[in-house]
This record gives structure tokens, sequence and C-alpha cells, in this order.
């Protein structure tokens, strides 16, 4: 349907959408190019996430919960040519200087709605809408490709565009139907988009 990049969610905390390695495996294996494929994972140590990525395979790991930048630039050592997607949950102003603190180190940041400090961690698909002027300050003021998450969806997408600006949208929640994927939600959402653009 016009995506540019699909993400596979493998294990977390909780949220939507997680399906075993093995299959994300068989997903990236069977996508061609130029759709990017994103590994999304909780872990956050270099070695286990090489380990995880040399299953999988993808040509992007988007790095859901924090990991120090020790562990991302070994992580640049380990995987020269896979893309890094540092997340950062815009839970207020502070959020700013942590994507300021990581942007020098990441290909992109992806500005989402989450709560890693709960005891049962959320590292998206919340549906939630966090501050959209905290993700419109990051997306000007610091220089790197900058994804927007949490809450998109075909009736506000026109808004988050205008309100933020960002290199590119991430959704999950708001295009699935018990649990799904939903062909027709995501035909809305998309033909949404085409009318911003």
């Amino acid at each position: 349907m016009g995506a540019s990049a699909l993400g596979l969610v493998s294990h977390m905390p909780s949220g939507p959408g997680v399906i075993p390695d093995e299959l994300i495996a068989e997903i990236a294996r069977s996508v061609p190019p130029p759709v990017a494929t994103f590994l999304l994972t909780s872990l956050r140590e270099a070695d286990a996430i090489v380990q995880q990525h040399a299953v999988c395979q993808t040509s992007t790991l988007q790095l859901v919960d924090s990991v120090a930048i020790s562990e991302i630039q070994k992580l640049r050592r380990q995987l020269p040519s896979v893309k890094l997607v540092q997340v950062i949950h815009v839970m207020g102003d502070e959020s700013f200087e942590e994507a300021k603190a990581m942007a020098e180190f990441v290909d992109a940041l992806l500005l989402d709605s989450g709560n890693p400090t709960l005891e049962v961690k959320e590292l998206g698909g919340t549906g939630r809408v966090h501050d959209w002027e905290v993700s419109r300050k990051i997306c000007q003021q610091i220089d790197c490709s900058v994804f927007l998450a949490g809450g998109i969806r075909a009736s506000n997408v026109r808004e988050a565009i205008q309100a933020v600006q960002p290199f590119g949208l991430d959704l999950c929640s708001s295009v699935r139907s018990e649990g799904n994927l939903s062909e027709e939600r995501l035909g809305e959402f998309m033909r949404a988009v085409r009318s911003v653009a």
C-alpha cells in the first residue's frame, strides 16, 4: 500500500504485533528492495542485539528501549551496514535532551508515546498521542532524521504532519483490528497520508 518500511516486532514486555524471530527472518527475506525492514528489539546490550540480528537479518534495528551510547558504538562496529533507529519516549521536555544526546550516534530517532519507567515497560503500540510541541522542537533543532509515532491515525495524520513535520511516520495500533493488521484501516491511513502530500 505504499509503505517504505515494515516494522517487525520481536519480544516486548507489552504491546501488540509480537512475532517470533524466525518469522521476522522469513518476512525480511521476502521483502523486496527498496522497502526497508526494521527489527523492533527491546534488548539493550550490543552482543545480544547482534545475536538477534544474526537470526532476523533486517536492514534496520529499531531500539525501543534506552541503549547506552557505548553499546550503540559497539553495535556500529559489529554491524556497520545496518541502520540504527533509537526510540525516544516523549514524556516531557527532558526528552529533547535525550534526543540531542543520541542523535549523533544513530541514523534516525523515532519519537513515541511509551513509558519505560513502568513496572511493565510500555515500549510502543500504546495508541496514545504525546506532546507534539516537544516532537516539533526535536525535529527543528536536532540534525537527525526523525520518525513520529504514537497514536497517529487517519483522523489526525494531517495534523501530526503539519504540527511536527517529521521525516516519516511509524504506526501500529491504529491500523490493527482484533490484534491483527487491518487492510481496511491501513488503506484508509495511506489515503489520508497521500491527501496531505
